[in-house]
């Protein structure tokens, strides 16, 4: 027993100050992955590039996105389009950036905490930030605002509340961010998996259960919702994306495929490009799962259950419906597989100082690597930006007042700027030349049936004369 009580609390105050030492560390962290996300998207930062169908968010057009409602169960995306106020797409990209920031930095903390080595916390951090998934899915950052803000809500909640409460937030949660992005709620499972201490084979079947029940609960009430506004019971797939929808087991199998072109397509996309990088992270994924069966089998078995769960999702939907997913929709993967290198990495350490110092070094390049390739493929996207911001400088001179209508003929995706921003939908056009000259465009190699009745209009002298964009001879190509 301590004289008078002072040993206890001089153990107290130390406790305490551990604990205010660890809380400075995380704001220190969660500062420093903010600023490398916006240094990081810098080339993309002051004019962001914007995907032709992410628009709408941009504009707050809801009109447009409500189709969405019923084809892809975007309800929390549709409210989003009904806020009052419009914010320029500068603003709303650096938000979400903060907020993937944050997120990222959670995951990082939570998958070392126990650990002292803050550079995987940096790396893993890192690692994220710089994917080129989330690259790719950062350009429908006004639709995905949102669903990002609960997936950062929940990752911060991991950090305050008990594992216990934090599980049983998970239905609620994962129920809305369904209704922004389908896979979404594979990062919180993630989450949940990365908060979990005592780990245990019934333990992870429970929060698989937990997790799959909150699933279909997110799908019934996205059905429910499209019943009591649509009058379909069901998320029925949009004509334009063929699908090849299968009734029984011979359909699943001649859909095969569809779904080994899909995995392929994401090897690809998740290593910008370079296909043979792509199998190099299969072999660290394997080679990490296998350091890590064997010296915490448990901890890889909750890792590896929760990225099979989520590539079992996504087979089953391509197999069952026989659609396309986008690399983008296996962000949640490349979350799993980061994890799953640090924490092998940080087993290696324990096991072998050399073999840690080896792995550390490894995990840093490859974080690096991506860093430096994602400020590339941001600044890939300028060209375009410039390109159209010179044709509105042009028609502020040719129309200062703005009242005339611009009718484009040829093919947009032919420009340059358009190939090397990868553009997806000559709508692109319009909705940017919207966005920076507030004109009305109109494309008319999509509608030339609008575009010869406003020149008749205007030979008739009904409205003023169009101005008139030729792709072929006033662009270069």
């Amino acid at each position: 027993m301590s004289f008078l009580g002072l040993g206890d609390k001089q153990q107290l105050t130390a406790q305490q100050e551990q604990v205010m030492a660890e809380r400075r560390w995380h704001i220190i962290a969660v500062i420093l992955a903010i600023v490398s996300a916006l240094v990081l998207s810098a080339p993309n930062l002051v004019d962001p590039m914007i995907r032709h169908d992410d628009y709408p968010a941009l504009f707050t057009d809801a009109e447009i996105f409500w189709p969405k409602t019923l084809h892809e169960g975007r309800w929390l995306n549709y409210v989003w389009h009904l806020r009052p106020v419009i914010t320029p797409a500068w603003f709303n990209f650096a938000v979400y950036q903060t907020l993937w920031a944050v997120l990222a930095v959670t995951i990082a903390l939570q998958a070392t905490r126990n650990e002292s080595d803050r550079v995987f916390v940096a790396a893993l951090t890192l690692l994220i930030i710089s994917s080129s998934l989330s690259t790719l899915i950062s350009l429908w950052f006004n639709t995905l605002l949102p669903g990002l803000a609960v997936l950062t809500l929940y990752g911060v909640l991991g950090h305050a509340l008990s594992q216990r409460t934090y599980r049983r937030l998970l239905p609620l949660f994962v129920v809305v961010s369904f209704s922004a992005y389908t896979t979404y709620p594979l990062i919180l499972l993630a989450l949940c998996i990365a908060q979990t201490d005592q780990r245990s084979l019934k333990d992870l079947l429970w929060l698989l259960c937990l997790f799959v029940a909150s699933f279909a609960l997110a799908i019934f009430a996205a059905y429910t919702l499209n019943w009591a506004v649509h009058g379909v019971f069901g998320v029925p797939l949009d004509t334009w994306r063929d699908a090849s929808g299968a009734d029984d087991l011979a359909g699943m199998i001649n859909n095969l495929p569809l779904l080994i072109e899909v995995f392929e397509e994401f090897i690809v996309k998740a290593s910008y490009g370079f296909k043979s990088l792509g199998y190099l992270h299969l072999l660290i994924l394997v080679s990490a799962s296998v350091v890590l069966l064997r010296v915490r089998p448990m901890e890889a078995l909750y890792l590896l259950a929760g990225l099979g769960a989520g590539l079992g999702l996504i087979g089953l939907l391509v197999l069952k419906a026989g659609v396309i997913t986008p690399p983008r929709a296996f962000i949640f993967a490349w979350i799993f597989y980061g994890i799953i290198v640090v924490r092998a990495a940080l087993a290696l350490k324990q096991q072998s100082a050399i073999g840690g110092r080896i792995a550390r070094v490894l995990v840093l390049l490859m974080s690096c690597f991506y860093a430096m390739v994602t400020v590339k493929q941001y600044a890939s996207y300028g060209a375009w930006q410039v390109q159209t911001r010179l044709i509105a400088r042009q028609l502020d001179e040719i129309d200062p007042s703005g009242e005339r209508t611009l009718l484009i003929s040829g093919d947009v995706l032919t420009l340059n700027s358009a190939q090397a921003a990868h553009l997806q939908s000559p709508d692109a056009m319009a909705s940017r030349m919207k966005q920076i000259s507030g004109r009305e465009v109109i494309l008319c190699d999509e509608a030339p049936a609008s575009c010869e009745q406003l020149e008749t209009l205007a030979a008739s002298g009904e409205i003023l004369e169009p101005v008139r964009l030729d792709i072929a001879s006033e662009l270069s190509p």
